[in-house]
């Protein structure tokens, strides 16, 4: 991963194209609603409540995600997606740490994300990275919840 580096961006940013027109494919191909890219206002993404970043290669988007504020102490991790091309490099793994660290400066105690049956590999994911499954907690019937608290560096001592 030496030559990649995060950028936070809009929503709206140029960068962020290849990832939503990445994941409605994916959607499309694993439950058939691709629509579900937008179950989120890209407004709850913006600053102070909200961020989103991207990892780039040479210009090029290779990963990214974003925070939405669910209530004043919980953000909710949204649009995780990895470039097929770049997958099982460690970079969803990074997207994460850098969205836990946005979260920790917008002020969240706890991080919390859902995703579908359909992706094994990010169920793998998130249960190797610690977070603890919650259940259903939004609107998708069969989607697996996860949270995690955040500790600062203050709570390591």
């Amino acid at each position: 991963m030496a030559d990649v580096e995060f950028k936070r961006v809009r929503f709206t940013d140029q960068e962020v194209a290849p990832l939503l027109a990445d994941l409605r494919r994916e959607y499309d191909e694993r439950y058939g609603d691709g629509d579900s890219v937008h179950d989120v206002p890209g407004g709850a993404f913006e600053p102070p409540t909200g961020g989103f970043l991207v990892l780039l290669d040479g210009g090029a988007t290779v990963a990214g995600g974003g925070i939405r504020r669910l209530d004043d102490t919980t953000g909710e991790v949204k649009r995780m997606w990895t470039n097929p091309a770049y997958r099982r490099q460690g970079h969803a793994s990074a997207v994460l740490a850098a969205l836990e660290e946005l979260a920790r400066e917008l002020g969240y105690r706890q991080l919390r994300l859902e995703t579908g049956h359909a992706q094994p590999e990010a169920l793998s994911l998130y249960r190797r990275l610690g977070y603890r499954e919650i259940g259903n907690y939004g609107i998708y019937e069969r989607a697996h919840g996860f949270e995690r608290t955040l500790t600062t560096g203050d709570d390591l001592t």
